[in-house]
């Protein structure tokens, strides 16, 4: 008979640590009057981003949601004022050293605020978790253009295609031109290129993509007629850590944006996923102005206690359930 091994993956005091950083949050924003909430982890209706992948229960029962932003989304548009969650997503395929299908992620929106006031509190956040290590850490901004230009010399974003599919082939890319899209070059330069080459012990922040990768962030118009993505991430050196936007409040854009992520997962042999209507509703009802993110909590443990793997933080690992 096989005997299985039932122990948990992290020891007492990671387990421990990690109930101090939940309180430590929790306290942060209960002075701060965000009100916590708490919404559902089976929903009716998956992500149509091409990039997520969720997890279908049997005999169209739903989706184990990838984020709680839909439902927070709706709770903003009926009046809730300023609002985090602290809870359990799932993505399906995301398996390794500093991925998990299973995660803990902390989501906050804040009214009427702009995106910028919000990357200041994702700093106070991270200064508060950990006062001996990230507050000593410095704070490097830096935008998506600057970023390209510093590392490659140009502004990836408005390359050419062809300029890019050479630079990516380079690097190991391996789809041909007429599989690869604009959005999906940037994505694997920002990932193998300039991820990398952010500096180590250091809070990096990286603000303002190209539209292609605005996701569910508004769009701004520059001077001199190039649109910007009201969008940042979150860097603990070249770890990726959190994302937030300006937050999209029309809803004819919103459906439009939908519908170029189907045909995006069209391309790629993906399984075609509706739009959920409840939230194009909300919008349409009026989502206040806002500027919202999402923060991993088992990346910052991991940073924190020094731990190379994502397995090791986590009371039960995929792999032992």
């Amino acid at each position: 008979m096989k005997t299985e091994n039932w122990q948990p993956d992290a020891d007492q005091a990671l387990l421990r640590q990690r109930a101090r950083l939940v309180r430590t949050i929790r306290q942060f924003f209960a002075v701060r009057d965000v009100m916590e909430v708490f919404t559902p982890v089976v929903v009716k209706s998956g992500v149509t981003d091409p990039h997520l992948d969720s997890f279908e229960l049997q005999h169209s029962a739903g989706f184990l949601r990838t984020s709680p932003e839909y439902a927070m989304k709706r709770l903003l548009a009926a009046g809730s004022g300023d609002i985090y969650e602290l809870g359990q997503v799932f993505r399906q395929g995301e398996a390794g050293r500093r991925h998990n299908p299973e995660f803990t992620m902390l989501e906050w929106y804040r009214v009427g605020w702009h995106y910028q006031q919000l990357i200041d509190e994702v700093i106070e956040l991270l200064h508060t978790c950990s006062p001996d290590m990230l507050a000593l850490w410095p704070v490097q901004k830096s935008t998506y253009t600057d970023l390209s230009q510093q590392v490659l010399g140009i502004d990836v974003a408005a390359a050419e295609k062809h300029y890019l599919i050479k630079l990516a082939h380079t690097h190991g890319w391996h789809m041909s031109a007429d599989e690869t899209s604009h959005s999906m070059l940037l994505d694997f330069i920002f990932s193998h290129l300039l991820q990398p080459a952010l500096p180590d012990c250091s809070l990096n922040i990286i603000t303002d993509f190209p539209p292609s990768q605005a996701a569910l962030a508004q769009l701004r118009n520059e001077p001199d007629g190039c649109s910007i993505a009201e969008r940042f991430e979150v860097f603990l050196g070249q770890l990726e850590l959190a994302n937030g936007y300006q937050e999209l409040t029309s809803a004819d854009e919103q459906q439009q944006r939908f519908i170029e992520d189907r045909q995006i997962r069209e391309g790629l042999n993906k399984p075609a996923m509706q739009a959920d209507q409840k939230l194009l509703q909300a919008l349409r009802h009026g989502l206040p102005p806002c500027t919202g993110v999402a923060l991993g909590i088992d990346r910052l443990l991991m940073l924190l206690t020094d731990t190379g793997n994502i397995e090791n933080i986590q009371a039960f690992a995929w792999s032992n359930t």
